[in-house]
């Protein structure tokens, strides 16, 4: 019975301890009940759906839930019923359904402190039981809507927080509510008032950390874990009209922009004091489907960023990416020429508007985005006047998806043989990958995920051929403890911009800051695992003055 708690990279052990539940009115309650449409997102793309019901009735709380996902889990069910004392006494599980298309059921009841589990999977029968706390949440494996009842738990919660958890059939673990932190999303129909829970789930085999969006009616919004790159979205939240407004300067203007058939939607922030012909400066995010203001963690890098530029006297110009946001277009079919063009869109629109100086324009890109800076400005050398590599990448996207597994498999308890039969796997990934062939000996799930335009163009972008077709000054800033693109990529890229022809090679200044990671903020480790609890969530100024001195300097009038 061992698949229930393991069956997959995305098994969740979670939480436990206990936490003191203060009971609001049943006016209050019952607002908290209703339907929801959930969908699933891995690495950016869709691979599944639930739908969710929260009841409140005279014997209390029932959740119930219908869903399917594919790969890697292939499960489909049409019963998840979890009931609870209208106190949150927990009473009872059921789940059926079929897994890799093999049926599977689960009926769990709670008495005395004690679950029991009937089980059948795989054509195999059993029975389990676990001691657990009377009021503990069930969340089995892979059945998101079960977050609905956690959610409403950490609608009374506070930071330290402990809240127990049974990872159905299989074991109460503990976790802990590390910080919460507001968020606004705004539709076209309501803005959503919400809280991010960022919770460490106490596994076994080390601390997950896990992020609960909640609304202000204590309901599931948004649900993910970055070291899976899972997220499981309210679908009202999922329209193209969603934004995350996760940062927000008082010169903001949000508009549209128009691309190659739709629409990136941005935000402009002019700078302040007396009109004239501003230097523009046009942020470009890292991988992934970015906002506008590249949200990572909690951290709006990118919005930061702006507001620094726009009080330092830029114009400055940010966007969702195709396909995320506000923005039209489809994260499906980008690829970094996708993204390249978009930017170039962004780039014809700015050089048309009347209160900037369109001699003096910038590109500032944060880690991918960074290529996307080079890319453009070797193709549109007469219209980009300076190009800002944040985090950028040094090495060949091979080279870099390489490294980061390396680094990743040194940290890991495995053995030497596990290690490396995992770098062939995604040597053989890479080459079907960009040639074509031999998909056989790859997983067909790894297929799915990898198989795309823009994993394809990622695996083939040089940094030295898109250095070589650039002739603007170039400058260079990296965090010394980031770990997913080191330093010395940063080195990399200095020695690529020297060895340019004429006054290009004299054009090129690169700053190391010390004790800052790859979100651009002061860190311990720098490691990714990090990232959750990172105290400080501000962009350093020494990330910052340097880019701005520099801009200032390389945009001056001449």
């Amino acid at each position: 019975m061992k698949q229930w708690l393991n069956h997959s990279s995305l098994a969740l052990l979670v939480v436990l301890a206990a936490t003191s539940l203060t009971t609001s009115s049943l006016a209050a309650q019952q607002a908290a009940t209703g339907e929801a449409d959930f969908t699933i997102f891995m690495r950016g793309q869709r691979i599944g759906s639930e739908h969710s019901s929260v009841t409140l009735g005279p014997d209390g709380w029932t959740i119930s839930a219908s869903g399917t996902s594919g790969a890697p889990l292939n499960l489909s069910f049409d019963t998840f019923i979890a009931k609870y004392a209208a106190d949150w006494q927990t009473l009872s599980l059921e789940i059926s359904g079929q897994m890799r298309g093999q049926p599977m059921s689960l009926k769990t009841t709670f008495a005395n402190n004690l679950a029991s589990s009937a089980i059948v999977q795989t054509g195999q029968q059993g029975t389990l039981s676990h001691k657990v706390s009377a009021a503990t949440v069930v969340l089995p494996n892979n059945f998101y809507s079960g977050y609905e009842a956690l959610a409403l738990r950490l609608h009374t919660a506070a930071a330290g927080d402990t809240i127990p958890v049974f990872v159905a059939p299989q074991a109460e673990l503990g976790v802990r509510v590390e910080r919460i932190t507001p968020h606004r999303i705004e539709t076209p129909e309501t803005r959503h008032e919400l809280r991010q829970f960022d919770l460490v789930f106490a596994n076994p085999s080390g601390p997950l950390n896990v992020e609960v969006w909640v609304d202000a009616r204590g309901r599931l919004a948004r649900m993910a874990i970055p070291v899976a790159a899972l997220s499981v979205v309210r679908d009202d939240l999922t329209t193209v009209m969603a934004r995350l407004d996760s940062y927000s300067h008082p010169r903001d203007e949000e508009l549209f922009i128009p691309a190659n058939g739709f629409s990136l939607a941005a935000t402009i922030t002019p700078p302040a004091g007396p009109a004239g012909k501003a230097p523009v400066v046009i942020l470009l995010s890292g991988s992934g489907p970015q906002d506008r203001d590249e949200t990572v963690f909690g951290i709006p890098i990118l919005g930061q960023v702006a507001g620094r530029l726009s009080d330092a006297g830029f114009f400055v110009v940010r966007y969702d990416k195709r396909g995320v946001g506000q923005s039209g277009g489809r994260i499906e079919t980008a690829s970094l020429d996708a993204y390249t063009d978009d930017a170039r869109a962004v780039l014809n629109w700015v050089r048309q508007r009347r209160d900037i100086d369109r001699s003096r324009v910038a590109l500032v890109g944060h880690s991918e985005g960074g290529a996307i800076a080079m890319l453009l400005a070797g193709r549109a050398r007469g219209d980009v006047r300076a190009i800002g590599l944040l985090a950028a990448p040094g090495d060949t996207g091979r080279g870099v998806t390489l490294a980061q597994q390396q680094h990743a498999l040194n940290r890991a308890n495995e053995s030497e043989d596990s290690k490396h039969e995992k770098v062939a796997l995604q040597n053989r990934l890479m080459d079907a990958v960009i040639t074509g062939q031999g998909w056989e000996t790859v997983p067909p799930e790894l297929r799915r995920q990898a198989d795309t335009p823009w994993f394809k163009s990622w695996l083939s972008y040089d940094p030295a051929d898109a250095m070589r077709r650039t002739n603007q000054p170039v400058f260079i800033i990296q965090g010394s403890l980031d770990t997913q693109i080191p330093p010395a990529q940063a080195d990399a890229l200095e020695k690529m911009g020297k060895a340019r022809k004429g006054e290009a090679a004299r054009t090129v200044h690169k700053v190391v800051v010390q004790g800052v990671n790859h979100l651009l903020v002061p860190t311990t480790t720098g490691e990714v695992d990090e990232y959750a609890s990172l105290p400080d969530k501000n962009v350093s100024a020494a990330i910052t003055d340097p880019l701005i001195a520099w801009l200032q300097d390389v945009l001056k009038k001449k």
